[in-house]
């Protein structure tokens, strides 16, 4: 076993879903860190492509101790990283390090977390041409309600990595070279499966947070985005629906104070009233679904892996 000067072993944990040329690149970086993973996690989530054909390949190929969870069907991003992280988990890693499909770790950025005695990291992400990219917030304002979007800064607000201090203290972060000790799950529990997608890692990042740990984005820990960031999503269609239902559950569960908890009816409100100019009845009736659905998440997941 892989084993570094704290003599921590570290699993990596992937979700996948009909990305597999991605996936390929991203195996490929996998194979060229300086810092041997102990176990490579990959959650298929069912995909439809030529997904498996890769993983079976790569399995053959032995470059990674590489083990394929392959889902029944479809259980998001949320719940592709439960399974994966409860695995990694059940099997007595240290250290988990989550990450999606779509991106490539530099060679030495493994090698850069295991250095951190930290309980929460997570790798800094930039694009395809080296611009950094890395939407982990600074600050996640669920204190004032006039604060419509929490997300009030980031650290790609830097401009450039160079400007980056070493390490810098984020209140969320994206499952996507976030890495985390077997003592927080412990602690906390694992990501909710109930978001489907998005805002999961927010929510584990506020249980973390709440804790009593901080969280780092490391500078030099280098993650390769293959993807342009594209968080504009139609809030008409299906995945506005999630955005909606999921930003809500987030205030609801942990909103600093009544108000703040009040601030997605506002939304609601505001939503229907501006309808007949954005996104007509397909909006509306997302905006009044999610709140009803939120509704029912208010209750915190459980805090045990049992």
């Amino acid at each position: 076993m892989t084993i570094d000067e704290t003599g921590e072993t570290v699993a990596v944990v992937v979700v996948t879903f009909n990305r597999a040329d991605l996936l390929t690149g991203m195996l490929d970086g996998l194979a060229a860190l300086e810092h041997r993973p102990d176990a490579v996690l990959v959650v298929d989530n069912h995909s439809s492509d030529h997904t498996p054909q890769v993983l079976a390949d790569e399995q053959g190929r032995g470059r990674l101790p590489l083990q394929v969870i392959r889902t029944e069907e479809n259980l998001g991003g949320a719940g592709g990283f439960h399974l994966g992280l409860r695995t990694a988990y059940e099997q007595g890693w240290d250290r988990a390090w989550l990450m999606d499909d779509d991106v490539v770790p530099a060679p030495d950025c493994l090698t850069v977390l295991m250095a951190q005695d930290e309980d929460c990291l997570t790798s800094v992400r930039e694009d395809s041409h080296g611009r950094l990219c890395e939407k982990a917030a600074t600050r996640f304002d669920l204190t004032h309600p006039w604060a419509i979007k929490p997300k009030t800064g980031m650290v790609e607000d830097f401009g450039t990595r160079a400007a980056m201090p070493e390490r810098v203290e984020v209140e969320n972060v994206a499952f996507e070279g976030f890495m985390v000790r077997r003592t927080v799950v412990e602690e906390i529990g694992l990501p909710d499966p109930s978001y489907f997608i998005f805002y999961d890692d927010v929510d584990f990042a506020i249980r973390a947070r709440r804790s009593g740990r901080r969280i780092w984005a490391v500078r030099d820990a280098v993650l390769v985005r293959q993807l342009d960031f594209d968080q504009q999503h139609d809030l008409a269609g299906w995945k506005g629906f999630y955005m909606y239902r999921n930003l809500f559950a987030v205030h609801l569960r942990y909103g600093e104070n009544a108000a703040v908890r009040l601030k997605p009816l506002l939304i609601v409100l505001a939503v229907l009233l501006l309808a007949p100019v954005r996104g007509g009845r397909a909006e509306a009736g997302n905006v009044i679904r999610a709140m009803r659905a939120a509704w029912g998440m208010r209750s915190l997941p459980p805090s045990s892996v049992d």
